[in-house]
């Protein structure tokens, strides 16, 4: 298929010499809040990729992190860290605060149909990994140990740097993209180990130093552990291209002598009824906050998906309703293929055209309503009909050919959300009665090391 490369600025053939397996990371959630539509959006693109790569008969191993511990901030090395900002805020460790957002996240995951990555690593349980990484890049001088003990990534070292997003060193002066610190050596050079005796979270790091990682050395470290030296695609949202992306490639590559990822895909911003999603504008939803509205989650999945991902999404109410009135067109389309024996014909073969062409998700769906107005007339044979909805369906994820009794109801949901916050809080009997009411309703809530998981009783 042809994708298109950030870091080369043009279409490419993906996978590249079709390679097997195909190697994925992609950008995780950073749990101390709930993941908003706009960070699903990104994830939702990497399950229909990975999604299709499959339907190809391709074997993928998709890494999709867990970020609990750094100073993740986006331009700079100073300023809050949000895991402990978090825990301050909620009366909680930074460690009950991660298990509890990462709990959110899987949850999140399921009701949407994303299928669980192959690995979802810690940070916080690959530090080793981590100062193994800074030790080797101060040994080859493209870090060093200031005064106050932290180590920073020397960008001069690396002749590369920018080549993703396009910012030169020269460029990078006081007070533009970087914070200035009297310690550095140069503006742009960026934190790999911290050390802050004050912050809560303390291990012991490269040459002996106590503090934490920094945001960008975690997905080198975790990348490298699972999927080797060099990636066949990094997958992020847009606003990771710099500098999470850019200092991702310049350590990993310093240390490992390799290019880091052979194609690199970034996720384009999604607005909410035209505007930025903000806080201060009340209009950052998270999928519980739309299903608390009554809208479903796979309303919610194919909204998301109805964009091609280059191109930025405008998210609506009114868009979220035309999705559930599609959504149940499709299954009534459904249910006349349900019991066919599944024939490769035309309208799959130009599916997978459309899905060859930069992931064309419009279309895709202009190639399904076209079918589905055929399929109404009478004029779709039924087993090729069967195929192609059950090639949409599994590429899509939209769980079209699942029946009522096997969805998971919205309110059990709302139910679930609650329970897990109960738990969080050690609200034991509530947690209880909780499970019971869900119990009433025809499901179990288990719980498993990866947090709650409801299945049909």
């Amino acid at each position: 298929m042809l994708l298109y490369d950030s870091l080369r600025g043009k279409l490419k053939e993906f996978p590249e010499g079709g390679s097997a397996p195909v190697t994925i990371y992609a950008c995780g959630p950073t749990v101390y809040q709930y993941a908003s539509i706009g960070n699903l959006r990104t994830f939702l693109t990497t399950d229909l990729l990975r999604r299709y790569l499959e339907y190809r008969g391709l074997e993928v191993k998709l890494v999709m992190n867990i970020t609990d511990v750094g100073h993740m901030l986006n331009d700079a090395d100073t300023g809050e860290d949000k895991m402990t900002a978090s825990a301050a805020k909620e009366g909680k460790t930074p460690e009950e605060i991660a298990r509890f957002y990462e709990e959110a996240f899987f949850r999140d995951l399921d009701a949407v149909n994303f299928k669980r990555a192959w690995k979802h690593p810690r940070a916080t349980e690959h530090i080793p990994q981590m100062v193994a990484l800074v030790e080797k890049l101060l040994e080859e001088g493209h870090a060093y140990v200031t005064e106050k003990n932290d180590v920073y990534f020397d960008v001069a070292s690396f002749k590369d740097y920018g080549k993703l997003s396009g910012n030169s060193v020269d460029d990078l002066v006081a007070g533009a993209r970087v914070e200035v610190k009297d310690d550095k050596k140069h503006p742009a050079d960026f934190a790999l180990w911290i050390h802050n005796p004050n912050h809560v979270m303390q291990w012991k790091g490269p040459r002996g130093i106590q503090g934490y990682p920094g945001w960008h050395l975690e997905c080198s470290a975790m990348a490298k552990e699972y999927l080797g030296d060099t990636l066949s695609l990094h997958i992020g949202g847009e606003d990771l291209k710099f500098p999470h992306h850019e200092c991702e490639i310049a350590q990993s590559e310093s240390a490992n002598h390799a290019p880091f990822s052979k194609h690199w895909l970034h996720v384009s911003f999604l607005l909410v009824e035209g505007e930025k999603m903000s806080k201060s504008k009340g209009n950052t939803y998270t999928l519980p906050d739309l299903v608390a509205k009554g809208y479903s989650p796979e309303a919610v999945r194919f909204l998301l998906l109805s964009s091609q991902y280059r191109t930025q999404f405008n998210f609506t109410f009114e868009g979220l309703k035309a999705a559930e009135r599609t959504l149940a067109q499709m299954r009534s389309v459904t249910e006349q293929f349900a019991g066919a024996d599944p024939v490769k014909g035309a309208y799959e073969t130009r599916l997978v055209e459309a899905m060859d062409d930069d992931m064309n998700v419009s279309a895709v769906l202009a190639i399904v309503h076209g079918f589905m107005t055929e399929a109404n007339k009478g004029n779709i044979d039924k087993n090729e009909g069967a195929s192609f909805m059950r090639a949409f369906d599994g590429i899509f994820g939209l769980r079209l050919f699942e029946t009522k009794s096997q969805q998971i109801p919205d309110e059990v949901q709302a139910l679930a959300q609650m329970r897990a916050e109960a738990r969080a809080n050690k609200d034991w009997a509530a947690s209880d009665r909780l499970r019971d009411e869900i119990a009433a309703k025809g499901w179990v809530a288990e719980d498993t090391p990866q947090g709650q998981k409801l299945k049909k009783a």
